[in-house]
């Protein structure tokens, strides 16, 4: 193993073996790191970014490079290296836990770059000897297990050389969702959760608040661009991103403009930020300097908490910032450790003096040997005296202890997996052979084993294990930005996300604390379009996203009754949509109504009718044996007096709802009344024609056309008709329908003839009985006038056929009841045609002429005979 060590240790620094008669692997030479050392039976490795900047050497490829110089001093990571010196000693001092084993730690800085954190790591596992020559791999390797690296890119390879070794890593900041691959990452662990658990909480907060359209803005790296991928995937379920854009991972001032005008020209009000702190500065500071407000901020993990941006100068554009964070957690005595740092002239631990020469801006006049203890010349001469418990950082503030938090039970959890392994019992281990590990010869791939089970509760509660990918519980505090009475800036806990929690109750929201920076004080709206409400559908524009669209009303006939229906309903065949169109109702059913005015109208007009007929046929009853009712056939006026009541009274059949008896009655009853009346009419008109033949000499043709023959006459005419009735009532009988086609937005009750050709035929026969007895009245209008009533036939005539032509065109061309109205309308018309041209003449003289009905006027001008 050591040998494969040495190879790496060629590919990764500056080391190379030498070829010599002693197997010796030599220094060629050192990385300067800066970090903190202590020696013990076991050293833990650790990775930390102290600081936010790396300058790079200038390459004139004539000379050996100069080292990587680190600038910035980021205080909150100074606080994480600390936190594990402070559990080492913890569990040092700790009899129950490892007894007799003392921990020592070696910890470095990896200046926020992926060659520093390399070289670190490459420098922990091959050790600070300037040689190696113990080829029977006997000894404890340097470090046997490492605590970071909080970069999700740096872990992803550092794992990989590590992963060879079975050398735990164990994150404490690293979320990356990709670090979960056990087969690319076999040796990979983190106390904090993975980014596939966070995407979700700020999912699951994003659909609380109906959120659709969302914009994403993502760190240039692993841990931001695995982020960004798995939310878009997730937000596109149920909206859309409006924009999403890259932070440059080095500050590139036209980019960040870029990015800023993409914000101001969205119409997305919630953006998403997956970044650390150190990349997201420079926009926030832009934003800041263009006071761009009215938009909600949803931070992740990498820069809720972030005391660099969490200030009053960024508050006009940030607060109100919903944030996710690691679970808060309790480190008693940490504060105390904390202020009891001094400076160490000492070159393992020169992150210390770095640390005091920011904290006290001065200057140590003994420089160290690393080039990164001051890069600005300095006035002000460092004492070492310096009273660090009267100042207030981000360093010495526990008061929000997260990834803080995360580094000790890091730490913990090497410290339990050794302790299980201390405690492992002869003849019972999980090795060969049953064996087990020799604590003081222990390997990296035995550590290993056991803290992929390990499972121990911290003092503050919180329990600490690894599922099968090495994840950690996934559990978040929900934060919010708001501003204190003095000015400042805090950032409030107002929720937990608990992915263990059951379906439905893993996000909790406390809604009264919540501060939302905008004038309403209420959550923000962010939509591209607003919803579609009931009765309208979605119509996608094209050539934008599904989230911006068109509400279209629902046609007619068609419903919606829920928000944002991608399609319209149709409503039943008896039902059609409300004015809203959110709802089905049934249709209005149509027929002619006793109840509506034109119902009544013409149920008024039929009775008036009836009863006029019956008022003729009273008076000619009464005035029976004068010459006016005798001279005319009075058992024929008597008839068609009757068949007229009947004609006006059918139209009645007509009216009201339709049903299977009115049905087949109404044609039958009307078809028979007319039939039934022109037969009297054609008879009479035959009377008159053949009184005036036997009027001449030899002629006796009244004798072959008596008082029998007449009834006889109207008899058969009438038989005729009721047989076409009745075929018709037997084939294809009338009967009930709901006609929906007519109509789509009312059902037409009306009553379906059933056979088109019975229907024609009895209207035909009528048709034929009156163009007959037209004619023949029209041919026997000359005769003379007293005796002649062929004038007023043909009159009669005229109107019948005149309103029965008219009626075809005017009944089909009629929707619905007004058809039946039509009908009526012709019944009616031709009724009273026939009642006012045969019988007024004769009402007129016997009612107000009496003097004329007498034998003497009626024979005074019969024309001589020749």
């Amino acid at each position: 193993m050591n040998v494969i060590l040495c190879l790496s240790l060629l590919l990764g620094s500056d080391y190379l073996v030498l070829s010599s008669n002693m197997p010796i692997c030599e220094l060629q030479g050192n990385f300067e790191l800066n970090g903190l050392h202590k020696n013990g039976d076991i050293v833990l490795g650790g990775l930390f970014q102290a600081h936010l900047k790396t300058v790079y050497p200038k390459l004139t490829f004539t000379s050996k490079p100069e080292q990587l110089r680190c600038e910035s001093f980021y205080f909150p990571a100074f606080q994480w290296a600390q936190t594990m010196v402070f559990a080492i000693d913890e569990i040092n001092r700790e009899p129950a836990l490892l007894p007799n084993i003392t921990l020592g730690y070696r910890l470095y800085d990896n200046c926020i770059n992926l060659a520093g954190a390399f070289r670190a790591a490459t420098a922990l596992i091959s050790g600070v000897g300037d040689t190696f020559t113990d080829y029977s791999c006997t000894g404890t390797p340097p470090v046997l297990g490492i605590v970071g690296d909080p970069g999700s890119t740096n872990s992803i390879s550092i794992s990989r050389m590590l992963g060879l070794f079975n050398l735990p890593l164990v994150s404490y900041f690293a979320t990356c969702s990709c670090l979960s691959n056990r087969k690319q990452f076999p040796s990979f662990f983190r106390t904090i959760p993975s980014d596939a658990f966070q995407v979700k909480a700020m999912i699951q907060i994003i659909k609380h608040y109906g959120w659709t359209w969302v914009g994403a803005i993502a760190s240039d790296d692993d841990y931001g661009q695995y982020a960004v991928k798995t939310f878009i995937e997730e937000a596109n379920t149920f909206g859309c991103i409006a924009f999403s854009e890259t932070l440059p991972s080095i500050s590139a001032k036209a980019d960040i403009i870029k990015i800023v005008q993409t914000i101001k020209q969205s119409k997305a009000r919630v953006i998403v930020v997956f970044s650390l702190g150190s990349y997201f500065i420079p926009l926030a500071k832009e934003i800041a300097r263009q006071d761009i407000r009215d938009r909600q901020w949803i931070a992740s993990e990498g820069w809720t908490t972030s005391t660099v941006i969490v200030t009053a100068e960024t508050f006009r554009s940030f607060g109100g910032t919903i944030g996710i964070a690691i679970r808060r957690g309790e480190i008693p005595g940490l504060k105390e450790f904390l202020l009891q740092v001094r400076p160490v002239f000492d070159t393992n631990n020169n992150l210390i003096n770095q640390f005091w020469e920011e904290m006290f801006d001065c200057k140590f006049k003994l420089k160290t040997i690393s080039s990164n203890s001051s890069v600005l010349f300095k006035s002000r001469i460092c004492t070492g005296s310096e009273d660090i418990k009267s100042t207030t950082t981000s360093y010495s503030d526990v008061s929000e202890l997260r990834t803080s938090y995360t580094v000790y039970k890091a730490v913990y959890a090497l410290a339990h997996s050794l302790h299980n392994l201390m405690s492992c019992e002869s003849g019972k281990g999980p090795f060969e052979n049953n064996s087990c590990a020799d604590i003081t010869r222990v390997h990296s791939w035995q550590l290993l084993h056991y803290l992929k089970r390990v499972n121990f509760t911290t003092h503050y509660g919180d329990r600490v294990s690894f599922d099968e990918n090495g994840d950690a519980l996934a559990i978040y505090d929900v934060m919010n930005w708001q501003r204190v009475d003095d000015g400042s800036v805090k950032i409030e806990t107002i929720g937990l996300f608990d992915e263990s929690a059951p379906a439905g109750q893993k996000l909790t929201l406390q809604e009264d604390k919540i501060f939302w920076h905008f004038d309403s004080n209420t959550p923000p709206r962010s939509v591209c379009s607003e919803s579609c409400l009931p009765g309208t559908r979605k119509a996608a524009r094209k050539g934008e996203p599904l989230c911006c669209f068109d509400c279209i009303p629902c046609a007619e006939g068609e419903i919606s009754n829920h928000t944002d229906s991608i399609e319209c309903v149709k409503c039943p065949q008896e039902f059609w949509s409300n004015p809203r169109r959110d709802q089905c109702v049934l249709k209005d059913i149509e027929f002619l109504s006793y109840e509506e005015p034109l119902g009544i109208s013409l149920t008024t007009v039929s009775l008036f009718g009836s009863c006029v007929s019956a008022g003729v046929l009273a008076v000619f009853i009464y005035y029976r044996n004068t010459p006016v009712v005798k001279a005319n056939n009075s058992e024929l006026s008597f008839l068609l007096l009757l068949s007229l009541i009947l004609c006006f009274l059918c139209s009645l059949l007509f009216i009201g709802q339709p049903l299977h008896l009115t049905c087949m009655l109404r044609h039958v009853v009307f078809g028979i009344s007319f039939v039934l009346c022109i037969s009297c009419i054609l008879v009479k008109t035959i009377v008159v024609i053949m009184a005036f033949k036997a009027t001449l000499p030899d002629n006796n043709v009244m004798k072959w056309f008596g008082a029998a023959q007449q009834r006889g006459t109207v008899f058969v005419f009438t038989v005729i008709q009721a047989v076409i009735c009745i075929i018709w009532l037997t084939v294809a009988p009338p009967l009930p329908y709901k006609n929906t086609k007519y109509q789509n937005s009312k059902i037409i009750f009306e009553c379906n003839v059933g056979s088109i050709t019975g229907f024609s035929c009895l209207l035909g026969y009528i048709g034929l009985l009156a163009s007959v007895c037209f004619l023949l009245a029209f041919l026997a209008r000359n005769l003379p006038d007293n005796f002649n009533e062929a004038k007023y036939i043909t009159f009669s005539m005229l109107i019948f056929c005149a309103v029965w032509i008219a009626f075809i065109p005017a009944y089909v061309s009629s929707p619905g009841k007004f058809s039946d109205a039509v009908e009526i309308f012709a019944i009616l018309a031709s009724s009273f045609g026939l009642l006012i041209a045969i019988f007024a003449p004769k009402c007129y003289i016997i009612l107000l002429r009496p003097e004329k009905n007498t034998k003497k006027a009626l024979m005074g001008r019969i024309a001589p005979k020749k």
